[in-house]
């Protein structure tokens, strides 16, 4: 079905029960349902018996099973119990609080790596099985349009990758960490896996003495019992589910202020402090650099967990982004090319957590921007110029588009590729649009239209369709047409300015 800007049914979250306290369906609602219920037993029975269950989706264009429809999230409450050993699976609860957007028979829910032992829809058992990667809940009887409902899994998290699949969980050489982008949250815990369905959450982790974990949000806190502890932390702002962290490990949690006195927080292997603590005291002057360029930033705090781990990648996971230890620690690493990585997983929290993209096609809106940032950091820090940088991309990229699709429209994954679609036309590709974009409507209606982005879209999710409305608003022109060729093309249009650069044809595949 098509996505729309995540909304609620119900009230506004301010007027919404606690997570203690979910609304139940009232008797009054249930007894205007009753006539029709069971005049039509035995047929709702019967169909229930030979519907199969099967798995859903919310229509994204690449990942057709992602997400579920017929619902929508308001929290998350998530307990971990860590054995100690990286290799053996999690016992965990999930617990859900949603609105229903449509009357339920089944509650679609993403999960496909763990054993659930028991589930219960507003605290009494519901039945439940498996499609797909999809766990499918029946409680005991319908649940109206605009109910609220609470959702308990009882299940195992398994930190040992399928043998086709890869994400979710990362073992580190201590312990785990979490990199569930982009479809792969619910390899770990059962969710609604869209970006499209925010919501808040709690996050408990209980290990034994000698670990410490860490989540994204700020701890509530701290329980010690026997030759256990449990940690707890709690987000201020919704967050999509391909964005938590959880770092389980040996680790020593570093504590600096960042501007206005925002609380930075940096995980690091309590081995390794001393030689990581030049790279994490940049962190306060890179926010400040990043709050000049697009405005305050938007969570309640930030930080770096630096993990022993072989990924090959770098996750803005909210308010605490994941790195690989090495890439501080390898000399041949220049130092302005680490500073500038560090910029990009930064500015991710506002262009792509704060403002999540509406589907997976709005890909280019969060790495685009990470990339433009890092790039203009790179040019004013170290004197690597963004032309230069755009013109070498200008030059790759038809190739790119031929490879990976046009920014806006990237090709799909190959199956159990989680990170396929994270490519250089999404890259490169895409902070070439901001740059074409910037020539044709002027610098200060481009740094205008950066800031009011992330003020419009804050704590929500938006589409390509609303970034070129905001710009042609700003600008005060249609760039309607200006945008299409750079965003769905399949050739790159003529720079604004640079008659003169020139892209490279793509090699023609040979005729078999």
């Amino acid at each position: 079905m098509p996505l729309t800007p995540h909304t609620h049914a119900g009230p506004d979250h301010a007027d919404r029960p606690g997570a203690d306290a979910p609304r139940r369906r009232t008797g009054r609602a249930r007894r205007r349902r009753a006539a029709a219920l069971l005049a039509s037993a035995v047929s709702i029975c019967l169909l229930a018996a030979s519907a199969p269950a099967e798995p859903l989706g919310v229509g994204d264009r690449l990942f057709p099973n992602l997400g579920n429809p017929g619902y929508d999230v308001a929290s998350y409450d998530l307990s971990f119990h860590y054995s100690g050993s990286n290799t053996k699976p999690l016992t965990a609860v999930t617990t859900i609080d949603a609105w229903t957007t449509t009357e339920l028979d089944r509650i679609n829910l993403d999960f496909a790596h763990g054993e659930v032992r028991s589930v219960e829809v507003d605290g009494r058992p519901a039945d439940f099985t498996g499609a797909g990667e999809d766990l499918v809940v029946t409680p005991d009887e319908p649940l109206p349009r605009g109910s609220w409902m609470r959702i308990t899994v009882r299940h195992t998290s398994d930190p040992v990758s399928a043998a086709d699949r890869d994400g979710g969980w990362v073992r580190t050489a201590d312990g785990l960490a979490m990199a569930n982008q982009a479809d792969v949250a619910h390899l770990v815990f059962p969710c609604n896996d869209h970006p499209s369905d925010k919501a808040m959450f709690t996050i408990r982790i209980t290990a034994p003495d000698g670990y410490t974990a860490v989540a994204n949000g700020l701890p509530t806190g701290v329980d010690r019992f026997g030759q256990a502890t449990t940690w707890t932390y709690r987000t201020r702002h919704p967050m999509a589910t391909e964005l938590a962290q959880v770092s389980i490990g040996r680790s020593t949690v570093l504590h600096r202020e960042g501007p206005h006195g925002l609380p930075v927080r940096d995980v690091v292997p309590a081995k390794d402090r001393a030689a990581l603590e030049p790279w994490l005291k940049k962190t306060p002057g890179q926010l400040a650099w990043m709050e000049n360029k697009v405005g305050t930033y938007p969570f309640e705090t930030y930080g770096l967990l630096m993990a022993t781990a072989d990924t090959g990648f770098e996750l803005e996971t909210q308010t605490l982004s994941l790195f690989e230890k090495d890439l501080f620690t390898e000399p041949a690493y220049p130092k302005w090319y680490v500073e500038s990585i560090m910029v990009h997983e930064l500015s991710h929290q506002w262009f792509g957590d704060s403002v999540s993209p509406r589907t997976w096609s709005d890909l280019w809106l969060n790495e685009g921007h990470a990339t433009w940032y890092e790039a203009l950091y790179a040019e004013e820090k170290a004197g690597h110029t963004l032309e230069a940088r755009m013109k070498a991309a200008y030059g790759a990229s038809d190739r790119w588009r031929a490879a990976g699709g046009p920014p806006a429209a990237p090709k799909p994954p190959k199956a159990g590729q989680k990170i396929g679609i994270f490519r250089a036309n999404v890259y490169d590709g895409a902070a070439l649009v901001l740059y074409a974009l910037r020539q044709e409507i002027g610098r200060e209606s481009f740094e205008s239209l950066e800031r009011a982005w992330v003020r419009e879209h804050r704590d929500g999710t938006a589409s390509t369709a609303d970034f070129v409305h905001l710009a042609s608003e700003i600008s005060g022109r249609d760039l309607d047409g200006f945008l299409q060729g750079w965003l769905y093309g399949e050739k790159t249009p003529p720079m604004p300015g640079h008659p003169d650069w020139k892209a490279v044809a793509p090699a023609a595949t040979p005729v078999k």
